[in-house]
Protein backbone atom coordinates (compact mmCIF):
# COMPACT_ATOMS: atom_id res chain seq x y z
CA UNK A 1 0.00 0.00 0.00
CA UNK A 2 1.67 3.00 -1.02
CA UNK A 3 2.09 6.31 1.64
CA UNK A 4 -0.35 8.82 0.93
CA UNK A 5 0.58 12.40 -0.04
CA UNK A 6 1.66 14.60 3.33
CA UNK A 7 1.17 18.42 2.97
CA UNK A 8 0.38 20.76 5.73
CA UNK A 9 -3.57 21.66 5.46
CA UNK A 10 -2.95 25.13 5.74
CA UNK A 11 -1.04 24.98 2.29
CA UNK A 12 -4.68 24.04 0.80
CA UNK A 13 -6.05 26.73 2.54
CA UNK A 14 -3.50 29.87 1.43
CA UNK A 15 -2.00 28.37 -1.70
CA UNK A 16 -3.89 30.93 -3.33
CA UNK A 17 -2.96 33.76 -1.11
CA UNK A 18 1.11 33.05 -1.31
CA UNK A 19 0.26 33.58 -5.34
CA UNK A 20 0.04 30.26 -6.69
CA UNK A 21 -1.77 29.11 -9.45
CA UNK A 22 -4.18 26.20 -9.38
CA UNK A 23 -1.47 24.18 -12.22
CA UNK A 24 1.15 25.29 -10.05
CA UNK A 25 -0.13 24.06 -7.02
CA UNK A 26 -0.92 20.80 -8.76
CA UNK A 27 2.26 20.49 -9.85
CA UNK A 28 4.11 21.15 -6.94
CA UNK A 29 1.85 17.97 -4.54
CA UNK A 30 2.70 15.81 -7.92
CA UNK A 31 6.53 17.17 -7.00
CA UNK A 32 5.82 16.26 -3.68
CA UNK A 33 4.97 12.43 -4.46
CA UNK A 34 7.50 11.63 -6.39
CA UNK A 35 9.32 12.39 -4.15
CA UNK A 36 7.99 10.05 -1.55
CA UNK A 37 8.22 7.44 -4.82
CA UNK A 38 11.93 7.62 -4.25
CA UNK A 39 11.99 10.05 -7.82
CA UNK A 40 13.66 13.04 -6.31
CA UNK A 41 13.94 15.18 -9.43
CA UNK A 42 10.58 14.68 -11.95
CA UNK A 43 11.22 15.82 -14.80
CA UNK A 44 8.29 17.72 -16.88
CA UNK A 45 7.74 14.27 -18.82
CA UNK A 46 7.29 12.72 -15.72
CA UNK A 47 5.06 15.15 -14.53
CA UNK A 48 2.25 15.29 -17.54
CA UNK A 49 2.54 11.53 -17.86
CA UNK A 50 -0.20 12.30 -14.68
CA UNK A 51 -1.18 15.26 -15.81
CA UNK A 52 -3.81 16.53 -18.94
CA UNK A 53 -1.18 20.08 -19.73
CA UNK A 54 1.49 19.54 -22.43
CA UNK A 55 4.75 19.28 -21.59
CA UNK A 56 5.84 22.91 -23.13
CA UNK A 57 3.42 23.97 -20.51
CA UNK A 58 4.41 22.25 -17.30
CA UNK A 59 7.97 23.30 -18.50
CA UNK A 60 6.65 26.83 -18.40
CA UNK A 61 4.93 26.58 -14.98
CA UNK A 62 8.21 25.23 -13.36
CA UNK A 63 10.27 27.87 -14.81
CA UNK A 64 7.88 30.32 -12.81
CA UNK A 65 7.80 28.21 -9.94
CA UNK A 66 11.80 28.22 -10.40
CA UNK A 67 11.80 31.94 -10.53
CA UNK A 68 9.28 32.98 -7.75
CA UNK A 69 11.33 30.66 -5.29
CA UNK A 70 8.55 28.23 -4.90
CA UNK A 71 11.35 25.56 -5.69
CA UNK A 72 15.11 24.88 -6.23
CA UNK A 73 17.39 22.72 -7.61
CA UNK A 74 20.31 21.95 -5.01
CA UNK A 75 22.55 19.05 -5.36
CA UNK A 76 22.63 16.62 -2.93
CA UNK A 77 25.89 14.25 -1.93
CA UNK A 78 24.67 10.39 -2.23
CA UNK A 79 26.44 7.56 -0.07
CA UNK A 80 28.53 6.89 -2.87
CA UNK A 81 30.26 10.22 -3.14
CA UNK A 82 27.88 11.02 -6.36
CA UNK A 83 26.47 14.34 -6.55
CA UNK A 84 23.03 14.36 -7.85
CA UNK A 85 20.42 16.96 -8.30
CA UNK A 86 16.98 17.68 -6.50
CA UNK A 87 13.82 19.49 -6.93
CA UNK A 88 13.35 20.94 -3.24
CA UNK A 89 10.27 22.46 -2.69
CA UNK A 90 11.19 23.31 1.15
CA UNK A 91 11.12 27.31 -0.16
CA UNK A 92 7.33 26.67 -0.64
CA UNK A 93 7.16 25.74 3.00
CA UNK A 94 9.74 28.81 4.12
CA UNK A 95 6.85 31.50 2.26
CA UNK A 96 4.30 29.60 4.00
CA UNK A 97 5.22 29.93 7.19
CA UNK A 98 6.58 33.69 6.43
CA UNK A 99 3.15 34.22 5.33
CA UNK A 100 1.19 33.03 8.24
CA UNK A 101 3.51 34.66 10.46
CA UNK A 102 3.02 38.67 9.04
CA UNK A 103 -0.64 37.41 9.08
CA UNK A 104 -0.35 36.74 12.82
CA UNK A 105 1.69 40.46 13.29
CA UNK A 106 -1.08 41.98 11.11
CA UNK A 107 -3.97 40.57 13.51
CA UNK A 108 -2.12 41.71 16.87
CA UNK A 109 -1.38 45.03 15.72
CA UNK A 110 -5.48 45.21 14.57
CA UNK A 111 -5.89 44.38 18.22
CA UNK A 112 -3.39 46.50 19.65
CA UNK A 113 -5.08 49.59 17.41
CA UNK A 114 -8.64 48.00 18.88
CA UNK A 115 -7.46 47.55 22.60
CA UNK A 116 -5.81 51.71 22.08
CA UNK A 117 -9.32 53.11 20.96
CA UNK A 118 -11.04 51.33 23.73
CA UNK A 119 -8.55 52.92 25.98
CA UNK A 120 -9.06 56.58 24.81
CA UNK A 121 -13.08 55.95 25.24
CA UNK A 122 -12.37 54.70 28.57
CA UNK A 123 -10.75 58.46 29.48
CA UNK A 124 -13.59 60.19 27.93
CA UNK A 125 -15.74 58.47 29.81
CA UNK A 126 -14.41 58.86 33.21
CA UNK A 127 -13.38 62.72 32.72
CA UNK A 128 -16.76 62.72 31.23
CA UNK A 129 -15.44 65.12 28.33
CA UNK A 130 -13.48 65.02 25.22
CA UNK A 131 -9.71 64.70 25.95
CA UNK A 132 -7.54 67.90 24.85
CA UNK A 133 -4.70 67.26 22.34
CA UNK A 134 -2.44 67.21 25.12
CA UNK A 135 -3.84 64.90 26.85
CA UNK A 136 -4.20 62.45 24.25
CA UNK A 137 -0.82 63.46 23.73
CA UNK A 138 0.52 62.25 27.26
CA UNK A 139 -1.63 58.80 26.75
CA UNK A 140 0.25 58.33 23.36
CA UNK A 141 3.79 58.87 25.12
CA UNK A 142 2.53 56.21 28.01
CA UNK A 143 2.02 53.81 25.26
CA UNK A 144 4.97 54.81 23.08
CA UNK A 145 7.52 55.84 24.97
CA UNK A 146 7.14 54.33 28.07
CA UNK A 147 5.71 50.88 26.66
CA UNK A 148 3.09 50.64 28.94
CA UNK A 149 0.36 47.71 28.04
CA UNK A 150 -3.16 49.77 27.65
CA UNK A 151 -5.32 47.49 30.32
CA UNK A 152 -2.39 48.93 32.56
CA UNK A 153 -2.90 52.66 31.83
CA UNK A 154 -6.57 52.03 32.10
CA UNK A 155 -5.98 50.44 35.77
CA UNK A 156 -3.60 53.49 36.71
CA UNK A 157 -6.90 55.24 35.67
CA UNK A 158 -9.33 53.11 37.53
CA UNK A 159 -6.66 53.53 40.61
CA UNK A 160 -6.94 57.97 40.33
CA UNK A 161 -11.03 57.11 40.44
CA UNK A 162 -10.55 55.42 43.63
CA UNK A 163 -7.96 58.21 45.10
CA UNK A 164 -10.20 60.42 43.81
CA UNK A 165 -7.76 62.65 42.26
CA UNK A 166 -8.39 62.80 38.83
CA UNK A 167 -6.08 64.54 36.84
CA UNK A 168 -3.23 63.22 34.39
CA UNK A 169 0.06 64.26 36.49
CA UNK A 170 -1.70 62.19 39.00
CA UNK A 171 -1.86 59.23 36.95
CA UNK A 172 1.55 59.46 35.06
CA UNK A 173 3.24 59.37 38.83
CA UNK A 174 0.89 55.88 39.22
CA UNK A 175 2.67 54.38 36.14
CA UNK A 176 6.18 55.90 37.02
CA UNK A 177 5.72 54.45 40.51
CA UNK A 178 4.67 50.97 39.17
CA UNK A 179 7.47 51.02 36.61
CA UNK A 180 9.75 51.47 39.37
CA UNK A 181 8.19 48.90 41.16
CA UNK A 182 8.28 45.99 38.45
CA UNK A 183 4.31 46.02 37.96
CA UNK A 184 3.00 44.45 34.43
CA UNK A 185 -0.23 42.57 35.42
CA UNK A 186 -3.78 43.73 36.79
CA UNK A 187 -3.13 41.31 39.52
CA UNK A 188 0.34 42.94 40.77
CA UNK A 189 -0.91 46.50 40.19
CA UNK A 190 -3.77 45.95 43.04
CA UNK A 191 -1.60 44.25 44.79
CA UNK A 192 0.27 47.59 44.90
CA UNK A 193 -2.08 49.79 44.96
CA UNK A 194 -3.45 48.31 48.30
CA UNK A 195 -0.02 47.90 49.63
CA UNK A 196 0.22 51.63 49.37
CA UNK A 197 -3.14 52.33 50.73
CA UNK A 198 -2.22 50.61 53.42
CA UNK A 199 0.98 52.50 53.82
CA UNK A 200 -1.02 55.69 53.84
CA UNK A 201 -3.85 54.71 56.42
CA UNK A 202 -0.89 53.53 59.15
CA UNK A 203 0.75 56.53 58.69
CA UNK A 204 -2.37 59.05 58.77
CA UNK A 205 -3.26 57.47 62.21
CA UNK A 206 0.26 57.46 63.76
CA UNK A 207 0.53 61.47 62.51
CA UNK A 208 -3.16 61.79 64.29
CA UNK A 209 -2.05 59.92 67.86
CA UNK A 210 1.18 62.36 67.36
CA UNK A 211 -0.96 65.32 67.14
CA UNK A 212 -3.02 64.06 70.50
CA UNK A 213 0.13 63.21 73.01
CA UNK A 214 0.80 66.94 74.73
CA UNK A 215 3.92 68.19 74.17
CA UNK A 216 6.34 68.22 77.07
CA UNK A 217 7.76 72.25 78.07
CA UNK A 218 11.35 72.00 79.24
CA UNK A 219 12.23 75.01 81.23
CA UNK A 220 15.42 76.92 79.84
CA UNK A 221 17.78 79.70 80.95
CA UNK A 222 16.55 83.10 79.74
CA UNK A 223 19.74 84.65 78.18
CA UNK A 224 17.82 87.71 77.29
CA UNK A 225 17.22 88.73 80.71
CA UNK A 226 20.83 87.92 82.35
CA UNK A 227 21.10 86.65 86.30
CA UNK A 228 19.72 88.63 88.88
CA UNK A 229 22.29 87.49 91.73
Amino acid sequence: MEKPITLPGLLFKHYKDLGLSDMQFLILIHIRQFHQEGNQFPTPSDLIARMTNTEQECTQQLKQLLTNRFIEIVEVKGTNEKISEVISIDPLFEKLHMYLNEQSQEKGQDHQKMEEGKLFQRFEEEFARPLSPMEMEMVSMWLDDDQHESHIIEAALREAVVSSRMNFRYIDRILFDWKKNGVKTIEQAKAHGEKVRSHQQTSQRYQRKESTVPKKRHPGYNWLEGDDN
